[in-house]
């Protein structure tokens, strides 16, 4: 098996729902990261570019008819690169990198780009059509997130808890009090600030060209979601989603617009292309979990790559553990032996500061651990992420 290098790494500022980026098209805002990363690698030959996986959480609106080949087209790929996109929910991002990297490791693959995109503002309503002649009703679902279509099957099995219920449901299950989440949120919000104020995340980010008016376009360049708070603001949020409950609006994760990709490359292609290795790929697991505490799906999943790597959680000195919702982090925190502050789990912040763009997320978690590593010279980073429908996703990387 082949060693696998990621070599460079962007992604586009997160906007909030309705925010920043909600004039720029879902297939649009996928192209800008592989446009970047074409344009900060002028001497690679991107005709040989083997494949172009992207991970959509949607796939139901302008994100449709295959996004990664689409985004490939828009960025300027010469049009004999192929695209696929992959769909596991919230870890598609971190998902496509995995099967790239699969390709590469196994040798069908040499030199690919991966990553995810997510235009959560710009997910359409959809309308089932009729089962029977002159019918005279219809059925609309709003597909920015969550069910749609439900099987009655799956809801007599396992129930169709939406995501705010599933981390009700963990939040109960593992004894996550309210305070205990709420004092996570406030640490994440904080650890954002104080990176975004040292340009930690500037770092990351290209900017995005949106439409303007009479003004001409607007460039955005800064993640949109942080925002102030304090504990007493907090704490004066309702639950809504259960009475008596303890998920609110401030210590769940955003609704939100961005966009990620990475190269990945053989040794062979590394050297062809004058690329500049900044990471090892060391695998990939993912695992399932009962869909009502999909939130503590990164157990399993990590508890399985650590296995087939011989690791302990004490290896990783980064990891980046995607904030859903305070309950199911600290959940997964607890239950793989860290403290719920441990400062080098998320430590520029994280899904509650910084947003939850679906097919996004899971590249962007591998980007930060990546970058991360190098800020502290550390050896080995983890990423990890809870999937609706009850999954957890795990992948492992060493700083080269």
């Amino acid at each position: 098996m082949r060693d696998v290098f990621l070599c460079d790494a962007v992604r586009t500022p997160i906007g909030r729902f309705a925010g920043a980026l909600a004039k720029v098209r879902a297939d649009d805002l996928a192209a800008v990261p592989i446009r970047a990363l074409m344009a900060r690698n002028p001497k690679v030959d991107w005709a040989a570019l083997d494949e172009v996986i992207y991970g959509a959480a949607n796939q139901s609106g302008e994100d449709n008819r295959n996004i990664a080949r689409m985004a490939a087209l828009l960025a300027g790929l010469p049009d004999s690169v192929p695209g696929v996109t992959v769909n596991r929910l919230c870890a598609s991002g971190m998902n496509a990198i995995g099967d790239a990297a699969r390709g590469i490791r196994t040798g069908e693959l040499d030199f690919a780009i991966a990553g995810g995109s997510e235009s959560m503002t710009r997910a359409p309503f959809v309308m089932g059509k009729a089962q029977e002649a002159f019918a005279r009703s219809a059925e609309t679902f709003d597909t920015t997130m969550g069910w749609r279509f439900i099987n009655p099957l799956m809801k007599t099995q396992y129930g169709v808890d939406a995501m705010t219920e599933t981390a009700e449901n963990v939040a109960q299950d593992f004894q996550v009090g309210r305070n205990d989440q709420d004092a996570f949120a406030l640490r994440s919000q904080a650890r954002a600030a104080k990176a975004i104020a040292a340009g930690y995340h500037a770092e990351e980010i290209v900017a995005v060209e949106v439409p303007g008016g009479k003004a001409g376009p607007v460039m955005v360049d800064k993640d949109e979601h942080p925002r102030e708070t304090t504990m007493e603001a907090l704490g004066k949020l309702k639950t809504p989603f259960r009475n008596p409950g303890t998920v609110t609006a401030g210590n769940a994760s955003g609704i939100n617009d961005g966009a990620a990709a990475v190269i990945l490359a053989s040794e062979d292609a590394v050297k062809r292309h004058g690329l500049t290795p900044r990471a090892r790929i060391l695998g990939m697991a993912a695992a399932g979990v009962p869909p009502r505490i999909m939130g503590i799906g990164p157990v399993p999943s990590t508890q399985k790559l650590m296995g087939k790597l011989g690791l302990k959680i004490s290896d990783f000195d980064v990891i980046e553990l995607n904030e859903a919702f305070a309950a199911q982090a600290l959940a997964c925190l607890r239950q793989l032996g860290l403290p719920d502050d441990a400062e080098h789990v998320n430590p520029n912040g994280g899904a509650i500061a910084l947003g939850h763009p679906l097919g996004m997320s899971g590249a962007r978690l591998a980007l930060t651990a990546v970058h991360q590593l190098e800020k502290i010279k550390g050896r080995t980073a983890l990423a990890t992420m809870c999937v609706g429908v009850g999954q957890g996703v795990s992948l492992a990387l060493a700083r080269v």
